[in-house]
């Protein structure tokens, strides 16, 4: 199991910008692990950061995790993730997913009707650009019928995150993996690895990626990790996917999923991980003071290459 940094919520500070992502994904570069992650919120466009990421530290794998569908038409999308898979020479893993409802149609006015119908749409007309072939799809969603004239490069990984039981398969028959957040061991060995893997392989593909991010914390005081975890990861309780996924679980809310306590406990939680076939362990550290923070990073980086 590959072990990366997902920088989304260092990232989402107001006076957070281009320079500090650098500098932050040298640091994960330099401490040995294989990827780093950014989600695209409210904060820096994460393909353009990654574009200049990319140009400026070597080897290591950038993930969008996850680009929202809805704001970029696939074509734009393509011609973005291109561009910058041309400048970072080959290292972006492009993962997208749909978003939500109240995001989808309070924040941006669209519709969210038929989301799988939608990403199936989407798919059709992204991968193959991606793949440097023309898009020639008209569907009752979308339409694209273009070639795009780019640098050749080669394709990056897709990363469909996915919940749901047919959203999943999708990932499975189409995609390269699935990224997940806030879904809790028991739930990733039953349901999200089962179905995504039934499905890549019915449809031929390779296995695919499980990459599983969830708040982690090296602490002596586990309680107080969880009571933080419960203010700041709240609207996580209240999405009805992701209320799915903690139901599954026996989760009362998000705080119960944080990795939180001893570095043995934290430890065994992320090596429970990797035994139920999880490839890529993209934790979000959310240390409450500086001590936390070094020996959260410090237990990570020692664990990183004793896990492939």
């Amino acid at each position: 199991m590959r072990i990366g940094i997902n920088l989304s919520l260092a990232a989402s500070g107001r006076a957070f910008g281009i320079d500090g992502l650098v500098e932050h994904i040298a640091d994960v570069h330099r401490q040995g692990f294989a990827f780093a992650s950014l989600a695209q919120i409210q904060g820096v466009d994460a393909l353009t950061a990654f574009a200049v990421a990319g140009r400026n530290v070597p080897d290591i794998e950038l993930l969008t995790a996850v680009i929202p569908v809805y704001p970029r038409h696939p074509v734009t999308l393509a011609q973005q993730a291109l561009t910058t898979q041309d400048a970072c020479h080959g290292r972006l893993a492009l993962g997208i997913g749909l978003s939500h409802r109240p995001v989808v149609e309070n924040t941006w006015g669209m519709s969210f009707e038929r989301p799988l119908e939608y990403m199936r749409e989407y798919l059709a007309i992204l991968q193959p650009l991606l793949h440097g072939q023309p898009a020639s799809f008209k569907g009752k969603r979308l339409t694209g019928q273009v070639q795009l004239s780019l640098a050749p490069v080669e394709a990056p990984p897709v990363i469909l995150a996915a919940l749901g039981e047919n959203m999943l398969a999708l990932a499975g028959e189409q995609a390269d993996g699935t990224a997940t957040w806030m879904v809790g061991a028991k739930t990733l060995a039953s349901h999200i690895t089962p179905v995504l893997r039934a499905a890549a392989s019915s449809a031929g593909r390779p296995e695919p990626r499980i990459i599983a991010g969830l708040p982690i914390c090296v602490t002596s005081d586990a309680a107080a990790v969880r009571a933080r975890a419960a203010r700041g990861f709240e609207r996580y309780g209240q999405l009805p996917s992701y209320r799915a996924m903690l139901d599954r679980e026996g989760a009362a809310g998000p705080a119960d999923l944080a990795l939180a306590g001893s570095e043995t406990e934290v430890t065994d939680r992320i090596g429970a991980l990797r035994d139920i076939g999880v490839t890529d362990f993209a934790p979000v550290e959310i240390g409450g003071d500086p001590d936390e923070s070094a020996a959260t990073r410090d237990l990570l980086r020692r664990l990183a290459p004793t896990l492939l």
